[in-house]
């Protein structure tokens, strides 16, 4: 008979995954993990499979807890017209505060997918499909802000946030002034008139 589980499972996905967000699937390494989560070897491979095992809870709960709850107003019925640029304003805010995992570290997604791990299929689909969450998020935001506005010019804007977004967790860590300067140009965008 195997002994009960004495750890909430929970928490240790979420000790996980600071680790892996700050450091990337390669670098971190199991010694790593069982210093973060304080299981063992063990603990954690009968919990969790692997390592693998232990990202992939991680990267779940990057979308269910970091990711999904910061899109919900985009997702929402109605969407509001200021959610777009609230959505963004927020994300502004936690690149630039000094204490934020986002300004260190920016997006697990976006750095994973600059990873060798993101040759892997189910990864590359988890990646594609957050990207595609996000724009599809952003684009309902844009929708709801621009009624006024034809399908080609807000797919154009819709786009064009997205890759600033993208464009900001990727390079936060080596130019936080750069990705706060990109959020800027898609708030410039949220913010202009017609053309």
């Amino acid at each position: 008979m195997g002994r009960a589980q004495t750890f909430e499972t929970d928490e240790v996905v979420r000790a996980a995954l600071g680790v892996f967000w700050r450091s990337g699937y390669e670098a971190t390494s199991v010694p790593t993990l069982e210093q973060a989560t304080g299981l063992n070897r063990s603990s954690l491979y009968h919990a969790f499979g692997s390592k693998r095992g232990v990202f992939d809870a991680a990267v779940q709960a990057y979308l269910d807890d970091v990711v999904r709850p910061r899109l919900r107003p985009l997702v929402a019925d109605p969407v509001g017209p200021d959610a777009v640029v609230d959505y963004v304003v927020g994300l502004r805010s936690a690149l630039l505060r000094a204490d934020s995992i986002q300004a260190d570290s920016g997006c697990l997604l976006v750095n994973t997918s600059g990873s060798p791990i993101s040759r892997d299929e189910t990864v590359r689909r988890t990646v594609a499909a957050y990207r595609a969450e996000l724009r599809s998020a952003l684009g309902r935001g844009v929708d709801a802000r621009f009624t006024d506005r034809g399908a080609v010019e807000r797919e154009r804007v819709a786009d064009l946030c997205t890759a600033l977004v993208v464009s900001a967790f990727a390079t936060v860590r080596v130019d936080p002034a750069g990705a706060v300067s990109a959020l800027d140009g898609a708030l410039g965008l949220l913010e202009a008139e017609p053309t």
